[in-house]
């Protein structure tokens, strides 16, 4: 019994039901199929409503809702944005089942974005909750949990489908069942005392020297975390970070910024006007950063292509081969992009590529690459050619946007990387909103699945030849200037960020 209070009052509580939630919140059966249940005789809806009138929605939707819920997210301190998204994800799937029509679907589209948008809440709630030592562990399980939600969802709709066990109306009832078990997971979740800019604890002072993972001292932020001073982002060198993992290097941080990431548990409010400057202020320093605003910028670009890429990727198989007179695998094809990807995004943690250096470059060929595969998808006409164009686009963005992640968190502390992945998805969110509205909502060119994907695939292609551009420019120029270095100096000269942030 004491070892088990020793646990509920740990780190590992909150964060062993913040999994299970994710998990059963993301097992979707049905969703790898969500175009053959809406165009079929469950809901007999034309693709072209499907397509140009009710998914445009849930991008519109979660434009407007993104900022208000970010906000309410840490004024409300995460956990009642938690119970509300897992709400909404009831209500959604509960239309998807008994409600019919054009206009109903548009409203459950509506609450599918507010699922999304309290997506923030997620990983915010366990950074209230636990200690800043354990935050990569606990950040790594929360995803984790999510990819393996995603992957069961997406194997378990493949098995029901092709063995015919059950019909889509009662896997979407199994799928409330399975909601119902993550909303009363959300309910016993723990409440946090304070958050990041609203409800600030107060500075523990045990924490600036509490004992790392690997039981060495931890001082300031953590190891791979780098600086912004005076506007120029700085991200460690990889000998520095090795010997920051050692423990051999450490910073000094305010009180205000500690109570932000420690777990302390008394709470002082903030006016909300002070918040919002305080805000703005990071907003302002983290952006005046040449380096991390070119990140961004791929980024945002890259995440509006990849949302508009996976959201109507169903519609174009559905036209390529008709779920009525093939047998569909879009689960499969589904779980295996997830794994394929995870992996991907594992094995960038074990690369000793300079990506400070060779990232642009990197951005651009990739990229290429991704654009590459949507043409393959669009111009081969085969399901199969689909499939794995698919698989590989996914894996690509899923590799670019892990070292886009790390490049960015690596000069900010916690805080400001909440902020900066705000801002991003907010960007992302508006030049997807843009598109949407121009390509394929009915109001505006409406065009045909075939065309919409010959654009993501043109869309890709001009921002790979952009970046690619824009990384030969950096690895010229900083050979260029090392070499000027060596013969000034007669010693060689290595690269440095500084090189790469003037550019």
């Amino acid at each position: 019994m004491e070892a088990l209070k020793r646990w509920r009052a740990g780190w590992g509580y909150p964060t062993s039901l913040l999994c299970v939630y994710g998990f059963f919140s993301t097992v979707k059966p049905l969703e790898p199929f969500l175009i053959p249940y809406l165009t079929g005789p469950d809901k007999n809806l034309t693709m072209e409503e499907v397509t140009n009138q009710i998914f445009p929605v849930w991008t519109y939707s979660y434009l407007a809702l993104l900022v208000p819920v970010f906000l309410l997210t840490d004024w409300l301190l995460y956990k009642p944005v938690v119970v509300f998204q897992c709400v909404a994800l009831f209500v959604t799937t509960a239309m998807l089942l008994w409600l019919q029509g054009v206009a109903v679907m548009q409203a459950m589209q509506f609450f599918y974005a507010v699922v999304t948008a309290c997506e923030v809440a997620y990983f915010s709630y366990i950074y209230s909750m636990v200690a800043l030592r354990h935050y990569r562990k606990a950040t790594s399980y929360c995803r984790t949990a999510q990819l393996l939600g995603y992957t069961v969802g997406s194997v378990l709709g493949q098995l029901l489908v092709s063995f015919d066990l059950l019909s889509y109306h009662y896997i979407l009832v199994f799928t409330l069942v399975l909601t119902a078990i993550a909303l009363v997971t959300s309910f016993i979740l723990p409440m946090p005392q304070r958050s990041m800019f609203f409800h600030k604890g107060i500075d523990d002072q045990d924490e600036d020297n509490a004992e790392g993972e690997d039981g060495k001292v931890e001082k300031g932020r953590p190891p791979e975390t780098g600086e912004l001073e005076g506007g120029t982002f700085k991200a460690p060198s990889q000998h520095e970070a090795k010997l920051s993992s050692r423990g051999s290097s450490s910073h000094e941080r305010s009180s205000s910024e500690v109570s932000a990431e420690t777990g302390g548990t008394d709470a002082v409010p903030e006016g909300c006007g002070s918040a919002l400057v305080m805000l703005w202020k990071d907003f302002r320093q983290c952006y005046s950063s040449r380096e991390l605003l070119y990140w961004s910028v791929w980024w945002a670009l890259a995440t509006c292509g990849y949302n508009q890429t996976v959201n109507y990727v169903q519609a174009l198989w559905e036209h390529v081969e008709p779920s009525s007179n093939f047998t569909i695998y879009n689960g499969g094809v589904e779980a295996v992009s997830n794994l394929f990807g995870a992996a991907t995004a594992y094995g960038i943690g074990f690369t000793t590529v300079d990506w400070s250096y060779w990232g642009e470059l990197a951005l651009g060929g990739f990229s290429g690459l991704g654009g590459g595969a949507l043409y393959l998808m669009v111009f081969i006409g085969n399901i199969w050619v689909c499939y794995a164009g698919y698989v590989i686009f996914k894996c690509l963005y899923m590799l670019l946007i892990t070292i886009a992640m790390f490049q960015i968190a690596a000069g900010l502390s916690m805080k400001r990387y909440a902020l900066v992945f705000g801002a991003n998805t907010f960007c992302a969110l508006v030049i997807q909103t843009i598109l949407t509205f121009i390509v394929v909502d009915s109001r505006g060119l409406g065009l045909d699945i075939v065309t919409q994907f010959i654009i993501y695939g043109t869309y890709f292609s001009g921002m790979a030849l952009v970046f690619f551009l824009r990384g030969l420019y950096t690895i010229l120029n900083v050979r260029r200037r090392r070499h000027v270095e060596s013969k000034s100096t007669g010693e060689p000269q290595c690269v440095k960020m500084t090189d790469i942030e003037t550019n």
